[in-house]
C-alpha cells in the first residue's frame, strides 16, 4: 500500500510538472523576454562602469540566478514598474476575470499604464466604437507618460527603448481597429507614425500599410514604401509590387513583378483567382512561401485587390497563360516512356 501511494504521489507531481511546462506562445515569449530585458536595464542603471570590461563582467554576473538575486536585493520598484509587472501578468492570465483583477490593480498603481489600458479595452469594450475610444485614451496616456521631449530625442529608434514598447503596441492596436472599421486614412496615419518613430519596423506594420496605400489609391506612398524596404522578399511586398505596377499603368512591369511574386509565394494567386477558398480563421505562424504566409498577405491586401477588379481580371488572364504551357508539357511527358523519364 505504501508503494502504491508513493507511486500515485509521484504520478501526480509529474502531471503537475507537465502542466506547468506547457509550451509558451509567441506572445508569452515576447512578454517574458521584455520582462528580462527590463530587469537587466534596471540593474545596469544602478552601476557606474569604468570601461566595457567592467560592464561585461557585471552582465556575466547576472546570468543564471544572479539577475533574480539582484532584483530581490534592489530598491523597491516604483508604482509605474509595479503596474507594468501586473499588466504583464494580466497578459498571461488564464481567465478574463483574473485579467480584469490584475488590470484593475495595475491602473490603481499607475492610471497611465498603457498596457493595462489596452487590456481593459480588449476586455470591456462592448462595441468597436468603445474599443476605438479606449485605445485612443491608451495612446494619449503613452504620449503623456513619455513626454514631447522624449519623442524628439528618440525618434528613429523607438522600439529599441523598452519604455516605448507599450505605447507602440497601443498605437498598432489602435491602427488595427481603425482598419477594421474602414477608417483607412486614420489607420494610415497611425502606421506612418510608427514607421517614423521606428523605421526598423520591428512590429511589421509596413505590411498592412502597403495594403492600405494600394486600397486608397495612394500609389506614391506605396512606391516609397516598396523602395524603402526594397530588400523585403516576403510575399506581402512581392504581391504588393504586382498591384502597384498594374495600377501605375505599367503592365510589362506588373508581368515581371508577377514572375517574382509567384516565386515568393505561389498560393496567393490561387486564393485571388478563387481556385482556393479562404478559411475562416487566420494562422498564428507561417514560413516563407507557405500557404499560411499567403493568407496573412491576403489579410493585408484583399481590400486593395477587391477595389480594383480590373487587376483581378488581368491576373486571371495571366494565370490562364501560365497554366496552358504547363498542361502542354505535362501532356507531352505523359507520352514519354517511363524508362526514359
Amino acid at each position: 500500500m505504501i508503494k502504491k501511494a508513493a507511486k500515485s504521489t509521484k504520478t501526480t507531481q509529474a502531471a503537475k510538472t507537465e502542466k506547468a511546462a506547457k509550451p509558451l506562445t509567441p506572445a508569452a515569449l515576447q512578454t517574458a523576454g521584455e520582462q528580462a530585458l527590463r530587469d537587466v536595464q534596471k540593474a545596469l542603471s544602478t552601476q557606474d562602469f569604468a570601461n566595457v570590461g567592467e560592464m561585461n563582467a557585471f552582465l556575466h554576473s547576472l546570468m543564471g540566478p544572479g539577475l533574480k538575486q539582484f532584483s530581490h536585493d534592489a530598491k523597491p520598484p516604483s508604482p509605474q514598474d509595479e503596474a507594468q509587472e501586473l499588466a504583464f501578468a494580466a497578459m498571461e492570465a488564464e481567465s478574463a476575470a483574473q485579467a480584469r483583477k490584475l488590470v484593475k490593480q495595475a491602473l490603481a498603481k499607475d492610471p497611465d499604464c498603457v498596457d493595462a489600458l489596452v487590456l481593459r479595452a480588449d476586455l470591456d469594450a462592448r462595441t468597436p466604437k468603445e474599443a476605438l475610444e479606449a485605445l485612443q485614451k491608451a495612446v494619449a496616456a503613452g504620449e503623456r507618460s513619455l513626454g514631447a521631449e522624449f519623442f524628439k530625442e528618440n525618434k528613429g529608434h523607438f522600439w529599441g527603448l523598452l519604455e516605448t514598447r507599450p505605447y507602440m503596441r497601443a498605437l498598432e492596436h489602435l491602427a488595427g481597429v481603425q482598419r477594421a472599421r474602414n477608417s483607412n486614412l486614420d489607420a494610415i496615419k497611425a502606421y506612418e507614425k510608427m514607421l517614423d518613430l521606428n523605421p526598423g519596423d520591428n512590429q511589421g506594420v509596413r505590411d498592412p500599410l502597403l495594403g492600405l496605400y494600394l486600397a486608397t489609391g495612394k500609389l506614391e506612398g506605396a512606391r516609397r514604401l516598396l523602395d524603402e524596404y526594397g530588400d523585403d522578399g516576403m510575399a506581402n511586398f512581392a504581391w504588393g509590387r504586382v498591384l502597384e505596377r498594374f495600377l501605375s499603368g505599367d503592365k510589362p512591369g506588373a508581368a515581371a513583378a508577377l514572375k517574382k511574386a509567384r516565386k515568393a509565394n505561389r498560393f496567393v494567386e490561387l486564393y485571388l483567382s478563387g481556385k482556393r477558398n479562404l478559411p475562416r480563421g487566420m494562422p498564428g505562424m507561417y514560413s516563407p512561401g507557405s500557404d499560411e504566409e499567403a493568407l496573412l498577405c491576403l489579410d493585408n491586401q484583399m481590400l486593395a485587390w477587391s477595389k480594383h477588379k480590373e487587376a483581378v481580371f488581368w491576373l486571371l488572364d495571366q494565370l490562364v497563360k501560365f497554366e496552358v504551357p504547363k498542361k502542354a508539357v505535362a501532356a507531352r511527358l505523359g507520352k514519354v516512356p517511363r524508362k526514359i523519364r
